[in-house]
C-alpha cells in the first residue's frame, strides 16, 4: 500500500539528519500552535496564503528565498568544518551523508534560495516601476508560487524521510540512473524540481506577459526602468530554457522508472545527451539570476548618485545582447569531454565576447556614479561590494574560457571559487541590495542602518575569507567534492576558508539582529511620504506599503524618470498636481487555488518518489479538480469604491504637501 516506504526510510542510525530533522518540526509545530492560539490563523489565510496580490506573493517568495539560503548555508557551514577536520582523518560526516549535503546545498542555493529571491523582487518591484496595478495573471502567479515551495518542502522531506541526490546539484547519468543511485535521492531531486520548475516556467510567463502587455500610458519601451528591463530578459530566459530542464529530467525519469535509454551508453543513449541539454538550460539560468540583479544595482547606484543612469539605451542593449549570447556558450562547462579543438574554441570565443556586455554594465555604473553626490546607505556599500568582487570573478571567468586553462583548473576548487565569486558577489549581494532597497516600500519602515553596514562588512569580509583561499588550494591541485584529504599544502587554504565561513556567520546574525531591531523600532523609522531614498521610479510614487491597487491613478509617463520629474515639478511649483478624478477600481480577488493545488502537488511528489500509485492518482484527480473549480468561478473580482480610493490617495498627497512645505525653499521675489 505504501510503496517503497517502510521505516527503514527515517535515519535511525544518524544523529544528525534525525536531530536536525525532529528540530525543524518542533518548531514548526511550535509556530503552528502559536499562530492558532493567537488566533492569526484566519488573518494569514486571508491576506496571505489565497492573495493573488503581486506584493503580497513578492514578499512570501522572497522570505522562502531567505529561509532556504540559511537552510544551504548550514549546508555550507558542515561541509567547510568536515574539510577542517578531516585532514588524514575521516572527520565527522560518513561519506554518504557528505556526498548527499553538497548536492543538498547546489540545488537548494540555487533553485530554492537565489530564485525565489530574484523572483520574489521582479514580482513585488517591476509592476509598481510599470504603474499598473498587478501582474497579467494574478492567481497563476499565486499558484506559481506554492508550486516552488512544494519542491522546496519535498527536498527538506528528504532529510528526515529516505535521503537526498549523492549526484551533486547536477544528476550526471551513469551516477544518477538506476544501476548506480538505486535509492530515492535522485527520485527526490527529480521531482522537486520538476513541480517547482512548472512554478518557475508559470512565473516566466507572466511576468513577460506584464512587461510586454501592462505598463502604464505613455510608458514606451525605451522608458521603462532598467529594472524592468533586466527582468524581462530574465524571464525570456526562463521561458526558454526551463522546458529544457523539463524535458532533460522528464527524460531522466523514464530512464528510472520505466527502464528507457535516453543516457545509458547502450540500447542507442548517450551520457552526453544529457550534458548538453543540461547545461544548454544550465548556463542561461546563470544569467536569469545575474540579469535581475544587474538590474538592481541599476535602480540602487543611480538612485544613491543622485543621477540619472548613465548610458540607459546602452545598458538597455548590453542586456538583450546577454541574454541572447547566453545559450551560445554552454558547452564551456564541458571542455575536458572530447568535443575537439575547433568547437572548444568557438565557445572559448562566445564566452569571452559575453563578457563584453558585462564589462558595459561595469562601466555605466562607474561613470553614474562618477559627478553624483553619492550616498553609502547600505544598498550601495552592497553594490559598490559587487562591483569589485564581480570584476574579479568575471576575470577568473574569462581565464577558465580559455580551453587550455580549463583543461588545467576543471573540477577543482578554482572553478568553485570562480562560480561562487559570480554568485554570491553577483546574485546573493544584490539580493540583500534589492532588499534592504524595497522593505520599506513593502513594509513601511526602513531597515536599521547601523546593523546593515555591519552585516554588509562581516558578509564581504567572509565571502574573501571563504573563496580566494579556495582559489589558490585549485591552483594547487585540490578538486571539489573531497570528504576527506591526505596533503599537508592543501590544509592551511582550507582551515583559512573554513575562518571565512565563521565571520559569514557574524554576517549572518547582524542581519538577523537588524531585522529584530527594526521591528523594535519600527515607530522611529517609519517611512512616511513613501520615498525614504529619494528615488527616481514609480514605485516611490505611491504610499509605503502600497494600497491593494497600487495607484490611486495610473500615471502617465512623459520620460525616463517619470517619478523625479514629477517631483522635481512639484519643487519648481511648490505644489502637487491637482487631485485627480477619482473612480472605483476593480481588483482580482483572492483564491485558495495555488495553496490547494500545491498540496495535493505534495502528494503527488511524494507518492512518485516512494512508488504509492494510488496517492498518485488521488493527487493528480484533486489537483485537476481544483482547477476546473477555478475555472468555473462566476466572480473572480471585487470593486473598490471611489471613496475609498480616494481616502488612501488624499492621505499620500497629505503626507507628500508636508514634505513639500519642509523641504522646499521659497522662491524669494526678483
Amino acid at each position: 500500500m505504501f510503496g517503497k516506504l517502510t521505516w527503514d526510510a527515517i535515519p535511525w542510525d544518524q544523529p544528525i539528519p534525525l536531530v536536525a530533522g525532529a528540530v525543524v518540526i518542533v518548531l514548526l509545530l511550535g509556530v503552528i500552535a502559536w499562530v492558532i492560539l493567537k488566533g492569526y490563523l484566519p488573518y494569514l489565510w486571508r491576506e496571505w496564503i489565497t492573495s493573488v496580490d503581486h506584493k503580497r506573493v513578492g514578499v512570501m517568495y522572497t522570505l522562502l528565498g531567505i529561509v532556504m539560503l540559511v537552510r544551504g548555508f548550514i549546508d555550507a557551514i558542515m561541509m567547510r568544518s568536515q574539510q577542517a577536520l578531516a585532514y588524514q582523518a575521516p572527520g565527522y560526516l560518513p561519506p554518504e551523508h557528505y556526498d548527499q549535503i553538497f548536492s543538498a546545498h547546489g540545488t537548494i542555493m540555487i533553485f530554492f534560495g537565489a530564485m525565489p529571491f530574484m523572483i520574489g523582487l521582479m514580482n513585488f518591484a517591476v509592476p509598481l516601476q510599470l504603474g499598473v496595478r498587478d501582474v497579467a495573471f494574478p492567481t497563476l502567479n499565486s499558484t506559481s508560487f506554492w508550486l516552488t515551495a512544494t519542491g522546496a518542502l519535498l527536498v527538506n522531506i528528504s532529510l528526515v524521510v529516505g535521503e537526498f541526490a549523492r549526484t551533486g546539484w547536477l544528476p550526471y547519468p551513469p551516477l544518477s540512473e538506476l544501476a548506480y543511485s538505486p535509492g530515492v535521492g535522485v527520485d527526490y531531486y527529480v521531482w522537486a524540481l520538476q513541480i517547482s520548475g512548472v512554478g518557475t516556467l508559470m512565473s516566466g510567463i507572466n511576468l513577460v506577459t506584464t512587461i510586454l502587455k501592462m505598463r502604464a500610458p505613455g510608458m514606451s519601451y525605451l522608458r521603462m526602468p532598467i529594472y524592468c528591463w533586466t527582468a524581462l530578459a530574465s524571464n525570456l530566459l526562463i521561458v526558454a530554457a526551463f522546458p529544457i530542464l523539463t524535458a532533460t529530467l522528464a527524460m531522466l525519469t523514464l530512464d528510472r522508472y520505466l527502464g528507457f535509454h535516453f543516457f545509458t551508453n547502450t540500447a542507442g543513449g548517450n551520457v552526453m545527451m544529457f550534458v548538453n541539454l543540461i547545461w544548454a538550460w544550465g548556463h542561461p539560468e546563470v544569467y536569469i539570476l545575474v540579469l535581475p540583479a544587474f538590474g538592481i544595482f541599476s535602480e540602487v547606484i543611480s538612485t544613491f548618485s543622485s543621477k540619472p543612469l548613465f548610458g540607459y539605451r546602452s545598458m538597455v542593449m548590453a542586456t538583450m545582447f546577454i541574454c541572447v549570447v547566453s545559450f551560445m556558450v554552454w558547452l564551456h562547462h564541458f571542455f575536458t569531454m572530447g568535443a575537439g579543438a575547433d568547437v572548444n574554441a568557438a565557445f572559448g570565443i562566445a564566452t569571452s565576447i559575453i563578457a563584453v556586455g558585462t564589462g558595459v554594465k561595469v562601466y555605466n555604473w562607474m561613470f553614474t556614479m562618477y559627478g553624483g553626490r553619492i550616498r553609502f546607505a547600505t544598498p550601495m556599500l552592497w553594490s559598490v561590494g559587487f562591483i569589485v568582487t564581480f570584476v574579479i570573478g568575471g576575470m577568473t571567468g574569462v581565464l577558465l574560457a580559455v580551453p587550455p586553462a580549463d583543461f588545467q583548473l576543471h573540477n577543482s576548487l578554482f572553478l568553485v571559487a570562480h562560480f561562487h565569486n559570480v554568485i554570491i558577489g553577483g546574485v546573493v549581494f544584490a539580493a540583500f541590495a534589492g532588499l534592504t532597497y524595497w522593505f520599506p516600500k513593502a513594509f513601511g519602515f526602513r531597515l536599521h542602518e547601523g546593523w546593515g553596514k555591519a552585516a554588509f562588512w562581516f558578509s564581504l569580509a567572509g565571502f574573501y575569507l571563504t573563496f580566494m583561499p579556495l582559489y589558490v588550494a585549485g591552483l594547487l591541485g585540490m578538486t571539489r567534492r573531497l570528504q576527506h584529504y591526505d596533503l599537508a599544502q592543501w590544509r592551511p587554504w582550507v582551515l583559512l576558508a573554513g575562518l571565512g565561513v565563521v565571520v559569514t556567520c557574524l554576517g549572518v546574525a547582524c542581519q538577523i539582529i537588524q531585522l529584530v531591531v527594526s521591528i523594535r523600532e519600527r515607530v522611529e523609522l517609519r517611512d512616511e511620504m513613501g520615498d525614504p531614498w529619494d528615488g527616481r521610479s514609480l514605485e516611490w510614487a505611491t504610499t509605503s506599503p502600497p494600497p491593494a491597487f497600487n495607484f490611486a491613478v495610473l500615471p502617465d509617463v512623459r520620460g525616463e524618470e517619470p517619478y523625479w520629474e514629477i517631483k522635481r515639478r512639484a519643487i519648481e511649483t511648490q505644489q502637487l498636481a491637482d487631485e485627480p478624478e477619482y473612480q472605483a477600481i476593480e481588483m482580482p480577488r483572492n483564491s485558495p487555488t495555488g495553496f490547494i493545488t500545491a498540496f495535493f502537488s505534495t502528494l503527488t511528489g511524494f507518492a512518485l518518489i516512494w512508488h504509492i500509485w494510488w496517492l498518485v492518482v488521488v493527487g493528480l484527480v484533486a489537483a485537476y479538480a481544483v482547477f476546473v473549480w477555478f475555472a468555473w468561478r462566476d466572480q473572480d473580482e471585487y470593486e473598490i469604491p471611489a471613496a475609498e480610493v480616494a481616502a488612501a490617495d488624499r492621505e499620500r498627497r497629505r503626507a507628500r504637501e508636508a514634505w513639500l512645505r519642509a523641504n522646499v525653499r521659497v522662491r524669494e521675489p526678483a
